[in-house]
């Protein structure tokens, strides 16, 4: 990531004709960071005749992209059917999956108003709801699934002077008999 005042020494060493190899190793990052940062800040002038880099140019255009790339809480924007997905659910004792099934069936909410099921429980663990885990009798009585660490069955140290005695040989197999093992060398 590069700062205003790192935008504003690749605007100057551009102006001086450096590469952006040696302006990348004047900032301290990588090469190709620094070819990203100019063709982002790159403005044309005189009908596009002429481009040239403005760091307040790049500046902008960076907190334009930043501004959309992270994922927004649809909560709030979608208060309407969360507290109608409450209702029925503490009136008429309705699952929450039948509430988003009838919501979508019968059309009471245009799609982008309403959450998926997956969703409202996201928002119940959370506790941005007035639904509780403790209201949800199946969620209560299933136990979460822990992770298990599996021991290795096999009996081998960390190198191979630290394996057992018995794993030290090298198994022979002769053509026509069964295989026969025979100590490792000592060197």
């Amino acid at each position: 990531m590069v700062n205003i005042e790192e935008r504003v020494i690749i605007q100057t060493r551009l102006k001086d004709n450096l590469s952006p190899n040696k302006i990348a190793s004047e900032i301290g990052c990588s090469p190709n960071t620094v070819r990203n940062e100019i063709k982002r800040g790159t403005v044309s002038f005189y009908n596009g005749k002429i481009q040239r880099y403005k760091a307040t140019a790049g500046q902008s255009v960076y907190k334009a992209n930043r501004g959309n790339s992270c994922r927004r809480c649809e909560y709030l924007n979608k208060l309407d059917f969360i507290t109608y997905v409450e209702d029925r659910f503490f009136n008429d004792d309705i699952s929450i999956d039948a509430c988003v099934g009838e919501a979508l069936a019968n059309d009471y909410f245009p799609r982008k108003e309403m959450l998926c099921t997956k969703t409202i429980y996201n928002y119940i663990d959370k506790g941005l709801m007035k639904i509780r885990n403790h209201h949800l009798p199946e969620k209560i009585s299933r136990k979460p699934k822990r992770e298990q660490v599996r021991k290795s069955k096999r009996e081998l140290g960390r190198s191979i002077e630290e394996h057992p005695q018995h794993r030290q040989q090298t198994r022979v197999r002769t053509l026509g008999s069964r295989p026969c093992y025979r100590p490792k060398r000592q060197e």
